[in-house]
């Protein structure tokens, strides 16, 4: 079945985070808005039709899942990651967010150290922070727009600081990197060695680009499932952030019996309805649909990458092995951060996410958001070169 991706969608004025809060939030009205990690495409029709059936229905109490349930996450998760996980694994949350701020506080002590890899997700540094642990950095290798692990310094940070826990992106918000089996198994083995859990933010799993695979680290040797807390949701895959639902699994059930209690502790029970329709639905039809996409978003960022390499070498674009991202370092105009901003938002007429939003590391750097249209695409990659090329004729 053809998806048309080209047609616009107006989301102006439904409450959109990235569309209707650009002054709230500090910027220019009008701006393209290429910042928020959500897509500018409808979901499948399928979940649509779900979502009204259930409306039709005119109740909405308290709602749980059945074993269907289970079963088409099953089934996605052993075609789409080779992965073959088990009913006592699953824990649900709402968002990945929740579910990495609600290990922190499950898995480790006030005081612990815990580890990072920047530039990276900036709510990973925030769970860290915000509930009173040490926050460790193993900055990634940057070399001519590619990103590798420095595994020296990652062994290293863990047993100088005696880290307790490690927070692994995967694949990587914002660089891009999908990780090869080599390297998540020398993480996995540093790990395994000096007793660290890793959870594992695979939210963007669905979104792997040609000549790249994406593989679960808890899937890659059986004694990693014993430290692996995994975390996945529908909301990047199938455009379904708002509705707020997470598929988390912990196969220790020692580690799953004491992140279960730290969600009882906050308060909360049970998924919304609509949220647990939205995903059983997303994973039972949504193949065909995200093949098209997926195959739509690769363009894109073929476009982007050629346009910018050819029109504004003074651009370097880092190569993205997943995600629907494009990270760009701008650090050949030789702005600093403050005036980066003020270019990309007054001049170039674009709403993208600071490069020091995921660290110090990301200075100079930008990140963009090609969910989109071609015709946005396009229109924001010629608005930037106009005003490229405007800086360089008033030097």
């Amino acid at each position: 079945m053809p998806y048309d991706f080209d047609k616009l969608t107006d989301r102006v004025n439904t409450n959109s985070l990235k569309y209707d809060f650009a002054l709230e939030r500090g910027k220019k009205e009008n701006l393209i808005s290429m910042w928020v990690a959500d897509m500018d495409f409808p979901t499948l029709p399928e979940v649509r039709e779900a979502l009204i059936k259930s409306a039709e229905h005119g109740i909405f109490g308290y709602t749980e899942v059945k074993e269907d349930y289970f079963r088409t996450l099953h089934k996605w998760f052993s075609s789409h990651y080779h992965w073959d996980i088990e009913p006592n694994w699953l824990v649900k949350t709402p968002g990945v967010v929740f579910a990495v701020a609600t290990a922190v506080r499950a898995l480790t002590n006030e005081g612990d150290a815990i580890l990072i890899q920047r530039p990276v997700y900036y709510p990973f540094s925030e769970a860290v922070l915000n509930n009173n642990r040490k926050l460790i950095n193993n900055p990634l290798i940057y070399d001519n727009g590619t990103y590798s692990i420095d595994f020296e310094d990652f062994e290293q940070k863990i047993i100088e600081n005696k880290v307790k826990l490690f927070i692994l992106c995967n694949p990587h918000n914002p660089v891009g990197r999908v990780y090869t089996r080599e390297e998540l198994i020398r993480l996995g083995d540093i790990c395994l060695k000096h007793n660290v859990l890793v959870v594992s933010d695979e939210i963007h799993a669905d979104f792997i680009h040609p000549g790249h695979e994406h593989l679960v680290l808890a899937s890659l040797k059986e004694d990693y499932k014993s430290i692996s807390v995994t975390c996945t949701a529908p909301s990047k895959t199938f455009n379904l952030a708002g509705l707020q639902v997470s598929n988390v699994l912990i196969p220790n059930q020692t580690l799953k019996h004491r992140f279960k209690g730290e969600i009882t502790k906050s308060g909360y029970s049970q998924l919304n309805t609509m949220g647990l329709i939205a995903c059983q639905a997303a994973y039972e039809y949504g193949d065909e649909w995200l093949t098209e996409l997926k195959a739509y978003i690769y363009e894109n960022l073929k476009t982007a990458r050629e346009f910018i390499e050819t029109e504004l070498p003074v651009l370097t674009v880092v190569n993205t092995e997943g995600t629907y991202l494009l990270w760009v370092d701008f650090n050949g105009l030789g702005l600093d951060t403050e005036e980066l901003e003020q270019f990309i938002t007054d001049k170039a007429g674009l709403w993208l996410d600071g490069g020091t939003m995921f660290g110090p590391e990301g200075k100079g750097f930008q990140r963009f958001n090609v969910a989109c249209q071609k015709s946005t695409l396009l229109k924001a990659l010629n608005q930037l070169k106009d005003a490229v090329d405007s800086l360089n004729q008033s030097v």
